[in-house]
């Protein structure tokens, strides 16, 4: 067998070798969902345990949250959450910290639960500009070199 034939032989069990599917990875998806009793979460969350790949389902009804961790897709669960025929959407909130203008039209949220607020994409609301950013770091507490005056 010379180098042409090891080399045929060497490309035939490399092709038969299965390629392997990437693994699915666990995510926790959050839907905020319509609930006035606890008929209403108990009928949330045997739906949404039913969804492929689900591992647990908390439903939070105060906060009007159902937190679905597995290994499933954010689409699918809120289709699964829709039909219980209750008004849902994929969690909209995001910590207070995480927005440069909280209190900005379209993104505080009187019905928001606390210390959150509406998720945003808009560049200007999201972060500060330079300007408004050089103006935070002056009056720091956590920089050494701030003005004093505070």
């Amino acid at each position: 067998m010379g180098v042409a034939g090891t080399l045929e032989y060497l490309s035939e069990v490399l092709s038969s070798v299965k390629k392997h599917k990437k693994k699915k990875q666990i995510t926790t998806v959050a839907v905020k969902v319509r609930m006035d009793c606890e008929g209403c979460a108990r009928k949330v969350k045997n739906v949404l345990s039913r969804v492929k790949g689900a591992k647990s389902v908390d439903v939070d009804l105060k906060q009007q949250k159902a937190t679905v961790t597995g290994f499933v897709e954010p689409k699918k669960v809120l289709k699964a959450a829709q039909a219980t025929g209750k008004k849902c959407e994929l969690w909209p909130y995001v910590p207070y910290s995480l927005v440069a203008h909280p209190y900005v039209a379209g993104v505080y949220d009187k019905k928001a639960p606390p210390n959150l607020v509406r998720a945003t994409n808009d560049p200007a609301i999201a972060h500060l500009n330079p300007v408004e950013e050089q103006y935070t770091l002056m009056f720091s507490d956590e920089n050494p070199n701030a003005c004093s005056i505070m």
